[in-house]
């Protein structure tokens, strides 16, 4: 009776799988990744004979074998938010054809929680790590630095030396913002953000500026609260600035979904858009060109930047130079009825 198994687990191993489709180890290890290159029928055999046998890769023992896992930590902050639905499907697109595993770790805007996560994810010594913007605990930095793992940013953009970063300027987006709603004769301007992470305040800080250059500026009409971004805030928060100050006749809202709710509020209250007010959101969500009013909205190149950002990473993890680069993949004003 011939043995199945490993001697110390009892589970099927991949020589066996290897066996029983009639191909080499690294083959099969390959076919099972996924990786491209491994001819179609033989990616069929070693499927079947991997299902006949129930065998399960075993990542670990794989990284301990190669000094490094088959995989790549992506780390961000939200899985909620459509902007980072679309950057991880481009990352996976990329990864896919070479037969890495996506290990995603979601910190929920908490640095605390992004350390902890990448103390857990380096102990697996990850390929490559993408990292959501700049902003982290000094604890996460040093371990970063300390484990020579290849890092690309993406959101943001840094210059410094050494630094892989993909985004576009926050800043510039907020400006573009503001500058649109100027030229269409708008002066009571009014900024409103909710979950307030640092792209959010970088976006605010170039609409304020932009405002303080055109002489409009008035620090009563920014509208800030920590709370998570959801169509139900905006329809509160549009409410509650209306309330406070009716004289409001532009609004530059955070995130898509406070502006679709401030939209659908403001059509409850009969309040004219864009006649009385005028309205401009971020990120251009699939719905935002399907209000009424169609919604105007700065559109980001999200899956862009995970599919740069994913492809840079995988030159670094390939040894090739680096000396640090920064791709910024700009945005686009999408100019739609609300404005």
């Amino acid at each position: 009776m011939t043995r199945i198994g490993s001697r110390t687990t009892g589970r099927p191993t991949l020589a066996e799988v290897a066996r029983l489709s009639g191909v080499s180890p690294i083959t099969a290890s390959r076919a099972l990744r996924g990786v491209a290159t491994v001819a179609p029928e033989l990616v069929k055999k070693v499927q079947e004979a991997a299902s006949a046998l129930g065998y399960v890769a075993n990542p670990a023992a794989r990284a301990l074998a190669s000094a490094k896992s088959q995989s790549v930590v992506v780390l961000i902050p939200s899985l909620s938010n459509q902007l980072f639905i679309d950057t991880l499907e481009a990352i996976h697109e990329v990864m896919r054809p070479r037969g890495l595993e996506v290990l995603i770790g979601n910190f929920h805007y908490d640095v605390d929680v992004e350390e902890n996560l990448i103390r857990n994810y380096l102990a697996y010594q990850p390929g490559g790590i993408l990292l959501t913007g700049f902003d982290r605990t000094e604890g996460s930095r040093r371990m970063l630095a300390a484990s020579g793992v290849p890092c690309v940013h993406m959101m943001e953009l840094d210059s410094t030396p050494g630094v892989t970063s993909v985004g576009f300027s926050q800043i510039q987006a907020g400006a573009v913002a503001a500058q649109h709603l100027l030229e269409r004769g708008r002066r009571r301007l009014a900024f409103v953000a909710a979950q307030l992470d640092p792209r959010v305040m970088q976006r605010g800080e170039g609409f304020r500026r932009t405002l303080r250059e055109a002489g409009v500026y008035d620090e009563a009409l920014e509208c800030l609260t920590p709370a998570p971004s959801s169509i139900g805030m905006g329809g509160e928060l549009f409410s509650d600035l209306m309330r406070r100050h009716p004289d409001v006749d532009g609004i530059f809202f955070c995130n898509d979904d406070l502006a679709q709710g401030a939209i659908l509020e403001a059509l409850r209250q009969g309040i004219a858009v864009p006649g009385q007010v005028s309205m401009i959101g971020f990120n251009d969500l699939p719905a935002s060109a399907h209000m009424v009013p169609r919604l105007t909205s700065i559109r980001t190149p999200r899956a862009a930047i995970g599919r740069r950002a994913a492809q840079m990473l995988l030159a670094r993890m390939d040894g090739k130079p680096d000396h640090g680069l920064t791709q910024d993949l700009g945005f686009e004003l999408m100019v739609r009825e609300s404005t």
